[in-house]
């Protein structure tokens, strides 16, 4: 046999039929399974794309079929009382025979009463046991000479509540009928929808009645009021984002072709098959292929034993990366804060507590307490932070469901100098955070930042070897404070926590230094049922006004969410803003510290300045924020500073942080001294016109863009300009701020002055700057 020329290019080898066969069914099983998941994705983003709208319209339905349902028991309830022998009756203060009658004329209801007008009788028992909602539809019937209709009860004892005034013959409400009926006569309307997919609920306030669906979209839902009744209807559509960048109409070509090419494949495939099969057994190789297949494995003999070499080093790993992707919006300026589903979770607080655990074994810090507020998602958040805080070699002392100044002072008590409180403060239930303390600093603007880029660089101890043990300092606590403050009169006090943390430990130390307290909305509850535990917004406080008004307490006190901030109001219905309860406190620390420094935030009003320097301290303005506040005081060896929002520091007998249950006694021990009402107090502090906080939502981090442009381009004439926190002009009689809320996405935007007229002047020179750098601006003012 002739030699081939080495020169001479080689033919091409035949792939044997087996791989051929092979390759021909992976490309078609590629291409039919790629037309699927093409075609799927279209289907999913159109039906996605048309479910919200399904469920707006579904919402919307509901809540007319809940409000008819509404409407039909108070027409009914309203023609009940309308009857002349149960008028006669009550006019006559024969209660019982017209209880008596209405439950003729409405058998279905039950729980049927009749009470005066005043309301003695079910405000003279146990509050708690009459039940809240019960209370706030009968006040409502009376005040409002009309029918009401609301959600009472508690847990699984809910029912509809129905209340009615019975007027006498001057129009004036006589008594007010009173009933209930199974929760059922609305909730059957929700539970009878065909839900088309996502997920929808039926709530009052924050309580869940009716959920259907995907609950883990229940964090993303869109609500609508029911009218007549204060329950919201809400869903929400799963979302659901196409991993191709292409209009759905080329998604469906694409799919479309795919499969077109599958069957093709699948064509060639049988018929490939059919062809092999036909050939019979494999036809033995000729000399000169048997001869060409011994050259080429001797060419590939080199690069076999190559491959059978022994392996050289494996190559250092690469530092490991936490795959968690963190949203940065929740490092907020002086504290983290998210929502529990959306942008935050177990996994973030475990993250968190590794970051902060690294920094604490920077600064040679060992120990930290670790405590609660009353939120429902706030014991796996704790765990989590726990267990991150453990794996960075940190000895953890948990103390469990407590108040944020209970927390701080573990750390004193317990001397860590180091805490973090996990709480959503004054923030919906879907919230919550954490607010951390390292070495007796409040971490803050880059301190927070640092712990963003330590976990998505993923710098983070994980030695593990961390402790845990857990204590109660609930007793240490109310005996400090009772040893330091002690009332020289008895007060009535009414405390409304807001179904926050407060609720337990709050009135426990207002009982210990000497007052009477009743307590409102005080069993925690993680759902907040009633009102947000934010007493900075004058509608949260209007149950209180109307408890202190109706037991002719001295005073009413509320807290927030976490128990760090204080609201007050007068029997008289007046809210006491914190600014000026901070004038109070600073004549009273004044006394007893001539010279001292006082710091305030800039959302407090003009007249605090000159009422520090006329009691011979020295005032100074600074940013808003409870981490910068406690900067500045270290700073300044301030001994007093208090924020507009309600937060009180006092480092005279106290250990400076921010503490609303402390801030409490401490305002009770200076009306307590003092022989005149609080009114009479109050009155000599200076008041001119004012606004509380006023908000403007934006979308998240538009709000800092705009305050940028607003301190350029903004042009008060004759007005001093502050830029600290925002843009404040102060003019003579009165000032404005616009600044942002490091809290939520929006601008906190606030006016005070000597009288109406200079608040209107302000008000109009801010509303003209605003709008020029926005006209599109929604203003609340």
């Amino acid at each position: 046999m002739a030699k081939r020329n080495k020169n001479e290019p080689r033919e091409g080898l035949p792939l044997p039929p087996q791989v051929s066969i092979g390759i021909l069914g992976v490309f078609a099983l590629l291409a039919l399974l790629g037309g699927v998941g093409i075609l799927w994705q279209t289907w999913r983003a159109s039906n996605t794309e048309s479910l919200g709208p399904r469920l707006e319209q579904l919402r919307t339905s509901t809540a007319a079929a809940i409000t008819r349902d509404v409407l039909q028991m108070q027409e009914r309830l309203d023609v009940a009382i309308q009857e002349p022998r149960l008028r006669a009756d009550v006019a006559a203060g024969e209660f019982e025979d017209a209880v008596a009658r209405l439950r003729t004329d409405w058998p279905d209801v039950g729980d049927v009463a009749l009470y005066a007008s005043s309301l003695d009788d079910p405000f003279s028992e146990e509050l708690a046991a009459v039940g809240f909602g019960k209370l706030a539809l009968l006040t409502a019937a009376v005040n409002e000479r009309a029918s009401r209709v609301g959600v009472v009860g508690k847990d699984a004892a809910l029912s509809l509540g129905l209340a009615a005034p019975i007027p006498g013959d001057d129009g004036e409400p006589l008594a007010v009928a009173y009933g209930t009926v199974p929760l059922d006569t609305i909730t059957g309307s929700v539970r009878a929808v065909s839900l088309p997919g996502g997920y929808l609920e039926l709530r009052s306030g924050q309580r869940v009645l009716v959920q259907m669906g995907d609950s883990n979209l229940r964090f993303a839902t869109e609500s609508t009021m029911i009218e007549g009744i204060a329950l919201q209807i809400a869903t929400a559509a799963p979302e659901f984002v196409s991993t191709l960048p292409y209009s759905k109409t080329t998604q469906l070509g694409l799919g479309i072709g795919a499969l077109l090419m599958g069957a093709l494949l699948v064509w060639k495939l049988l018929k490939t098959l059919q062809l092999a099969s036909s050939r019979g057994r494999e036809v033995e190789p000729t000399f000169a292929e048997a001869l060409r297949q011994s050259e080429l494995e001797a060419e590939r003999a080199p690069a076999a034993a190559a491959r059978r070499a022994p392996p050289g080093p494996a190559p250092e790993p690469a530092a490991k990366k936490p795959a968690l992707a963190l949203d940065r919006s929740i490092f907020r300026a002086y504290d983290i804060r998210g929502v529990l589903g959306k942008t935050l979770s177990d996994d973030i607080a475990r993250l968190l507590g590794q970051a902060i655990g690294t920094v604490m074994a920077e600064r040679n810090l060992r120990e930290v307490v670790v405590g609660r507020d009353g939120r429902l998602s706030g014991p796996e958040l704790s765990d989590a932070l726990i267990e991150g805080l453990r794996l960075a070699g940190r000895d953890v002392i948990d103390i469990g469901m407590a108040p944020t100044p209970v927390v701080y002072f573990a750390s004193y008590q317990l001397h860590t100098g180091s805490c973090v409180a996990v709480t959503g403060s004054h923030n919906p239930p879907d919230y919550n955070g954490f607010k951390i303390v390292l070495g007796g600093e409040t971490l803050a603007g880059e301190a927070i930042e640092d712990l963003y880029f330590r976990i998505i660089d993923g710098l983070l101890d994980r030695d593990g070897g961390g402790g845990l043990q857990s204590m109660d300092v609930s007793s240490e606590y109310i005996s400090r404070i009772a040893s330091d403050v002690q009332l020289e009169r008895p007060i009535k006090v009414v405390v409304d926590a807001g179904n926050g943390v407060a609720g337990v430990i709050g009135p426990q130390v207002l009982e210990a230094i000497g007052a009477e307290v009743m307590p409102l909305y005080c069993d925690i509850d993680g759902e907040f049922p009633n009102h947000h535990p934010d007493p900075s917004d004058p509608e949260n406080l209007r149950d209180l006004i109307h408890l202190v008004q109706k037991f002719e307490a001295d005073i009413g006190l509320a807290f927030d969410g976490d128990g760090d901030r204080l609201g007050v109001v007068t029997r008289e219905g007046e809210v006491i803003y914190p600014d000026r309860l901070l004038m109070l406190f600073a004549r009273d620390v004044l006394m007893r510290n001539p010279g001292a420094t006082i710091i305030y935030d800039v959302k407090c009003t003009g007249h605090l300045a000159g009422q520090i320097l006329r009691n011979g301290g020295s005032p100074i303005m600074w940013k808003t924020g409870h981490s910068l506040i406690k900067a500045k005081m270290r700073e300044t060896e301030a001994e007093l500073a208090g924020e507009m929002s309600g937060h009180f520091f006092f480092r005279e007998r106290w250990f400076g942080f921010d503490d609303g249950i402390y801030s409490a006694a401490r305002l009770l021990e200076i009306l307590a001294a003092d022989d005149r009402s609080p009114e009479e107090v109050f009155a000599e502090l200076p008041k001119g016109a004012s606004t509380p906080e006023l908000k403007v939502p934006m979308e998240e981090g538009a709000h800092y863009a705009y305050v940028r442009e607003f301190v350029e381009k903004a042009r008060f004439e004759d007005a001093k300009i502050s830029t600290i926190d925002g843009l404040r002009a102060d003019w003579p009689d009165g000032w404005g701020l616009v600044r942002c809320s490091n809290t939520t996405p929006s601008l906190v935007l606030r006016f005070d002055a000597d009288d109406e007229a200079a608040l209107a002047r302000i008000q109009q020179a801010f509303r003209e700057q605003l709008l020029a750098v926005d006209p599109d601006l929604a203003l609340p003012f």
